[in-house]
């Protein structure tokens, strides 16, 4: 098959790409590039500049590269930014993804894998958080994602396109110090900004009901995650009209406070952090139970947080030589 990856040259995008091909799978990348970095898309992968929602070259892209599957994660994804700007949040993750849906049923192709995400979860109120667990997003961006799994359900439903929406959990990690994440809107990158600014690192209160007092999360490997998704597309091929919606995690939870005592450990500092106050709408704990992924894919994690610490330090320190202690 052919898989045209949207959202392809960005951190996430950029691992799926690489896990596709070494899986023997062919890969066509399609990014606006506002985000994404086309030197990140291997040689030998296309690499077609555009939008979701550019109706004609996205149908000009399938039938060019004979699109046979489509992995999604092209999205705006700042929970902060979704909040001062809901819509251009809904028109680039819900109608790109309606002006997509309708290219692809229209071309024919017969699997679709949605990024989703456990902010479609809110605040779940349990230890751990099945596909079962009521979604309440609190987040215009949690409520584009929970809005795209239905989008695409339904399409699912009236044309027998197979799909499979994977919720992720915390991001972080890097196959190689090229494919870092260059962002800094997630906990391991926030940390290590603050790090090399040999500034404390942030804790956003320490009074939840947790055994440290800081929230607790679950990280996955980008690398697993990104093998998750090559799981899923081998699903979705071999089952036509399938219809998967599975958490994707490791169902261990690490608080904030451990997190960022192991990356003090990995990177040579000893910087205590430094308690603020509460971010609105942050839960104590979001830990997945991935077994219906387990189930229904084959898949399990195999990468542990000191894996991700230290590749993702690999990745900053490359672009921050700065950080390194002499």
């Amino acid at each position: 098959m052919t898989w045209l990856i949207t959202g392809g040259a960005g951190y996430i995008g950029a691992h799926v790409v690489r896990a596709m091909t070494a899986a023997g799978e062919r890969a066509v990348v399609y990014d606006d590039l506002s985000t994404g970095v086309a030197e990140r898309v291997p040689d030998g992968v296309p690499l077609v500049v555009g939008s979701t929602l550019d109706a004609e070259r996205l149908a000009r892209t399938l039938a060019d590269h004979a699109v046979t599957g489509v992995v999604h994660l092209a999205a705006k994804k700042q929970v902060g930014e979704s909040v001062e700007r809901p819509l251009h949040y809904y028109r680039e993750n819900v109608e790109g993804l309606r002006v997509l849906l309708d290219a692809v049923t229209a071309a024919q192709v017969p699997a679709f894998v949605f990024s989703s995400s456990a902010a479609v979860y809110g605040m779940p109120d349990v230890d751990l958080v099945s596909e079962e667990t009521p979604c309440a997003p609190l987040s215009p961006y949690g409520e584009t994602k929970l809005a795209g799994e239905w989008l695409v359900r339904a399409t699912g439903r009236a044309t027998g396109l197979a799909t499979a929406s994977l919720r992720y959990f915390n991001v972080a990690g890097a196959a190689g110090p090229e494919l870092a994440d260059t962002g800094v809107f997630n906990l391991v990158p926030m940390v290590f900004e603050k790090l090399t600014e040999d500034a404390p690192p942030r804790v956003f209160g320490d009074d939840y009901p947790t055994p440290d007092g800081t929230c607790v999360r679950d990280y996955i490997h980008v690398v697993d995650l990104a093998e998750a998704h090559v799981a899923a597309a081998r699903v979705l091929r071999s089952s036509p009209g399938r219809d998967l919606t599975l958490n994707i995690g490791r169902g261990e939870g690490v608080s904030v406070r451990e997190m960022i005592d192991r990356i003090n450990a990995v990177t040579g500092h000893d910087r205590p952090p430094a308690v603020v106050p509460r971010r609105p709408g942050d839960p104590a704990r979001v830990v997945a139970s991935a077994d219906r992924a387990a189930a229904e894919l084959g898949w399990k994690a195999r990468l542990d947080v000191q894996d991700m610490i230290t590749s993702a330090w690999e990745g900053w320190v490359r672009l921050h030589p700065e950080a390194v202690r002499t």
